[in-house]
């Protein structure tokens, strides 16, 4: 029994013709546009991770910052 992975269910869902086509063995012919795409996406993927590192790193630094507050807060009134 041949196994149905689920980005075939996706391209079968977006374009049934394409998907056919893919499963008789054709390439598609615009081969340029799809490695534009795929760098696109991989640029897509560096910005969102480095944006996941800066924030955080953001909350690291704030959470650092609120217990020196609470550190010299403390330390003047005693």
């Amino acid at each position: 029994m041949p196994v149905i992975r689920s980005s075939d269910i996706g391209n079968y869902l977006y374009c049934r013709r394409a998907w056919w086509y893919r499963k008789q063995g054709f390439e598609s012919e615009n081969q340029a546009e799809l490695i534009a795409g795929t760098e696109i996406h991989r640029k897509h993927g560096r910005k969102v991770l480095a944006s996941s590192l800066n924030r955080s790193i953001g909350m690291v630094l704030l959470f650092i910052s609120l217990i020196l507050l609470v550190a010299y807060c403390t330390s003047q009134i005693l």
